[in-house]
């Protein structure tokens, strides 16, 4: 007859190759989303282009958008789902891009004043983001 000892470290071995098992099976996520509307880089986006590959695989796009003078140059974009859109700043002072809303959480590039910061929608929806620094300045992404 098995120790007490045994059978406690048995059960902890079960266990651990259980837990690890169900791990693997949900992706370590549950359903399979992650709750994110889209993932960030810092890379420098690609140039804009709506040509379909010989597949006929729509290839993604990139938008760019200027910050400086206190504004968003355009204010307002639209893009596909997997699409990029890229913020360029350039301006006297710091500025950033803050998501507005449960949407938009995931917009939230780091303060600067010269440079760019890029995000790339996994989601159709309408995205608006304002400047943390000067709420003033706002924009949107519609995302389709």
């Amino acid at each position: 007859m098995p120790s007490a000892r045994r059978r406690t470290r048995t059960i902890q071995v079960v266990t651990g190759v259980a837990m690890t098992g169900a791990l693997l099976l949900t992706g370590c996520g549950g359903s399979g989303e992650s709750g994110s509307a889209a993932t960030t880089t810092k890379r420098p986006a690609r140039p804009a282009t709506t040509t379909a590959q010989q597949t006929g695989e729509r290839k993604p796009a990139a938008a760019t958008v200027a910050v400086d003078d206190m504004k968003f140059s355009p204010a307002e974009v639209t893009v596909e789902v997997g699409d990029t859109v890229t913020w360029k700043f350039d301006d006297k002072v710091p500025h950033s891009v803050q998501g507005i809303g449960d949407k938009a959480m995931g917009i939230n590039s780091p303060i600067l004043d010269k440079g760019e910061w890029s995000y790339t929608f996994t989601n159709p929806g309408t995205y608006r983001y304002l400047c943390s620094l000067h709420p003033e300045m706002r924009g949107s992404v519609t995302v389709e």
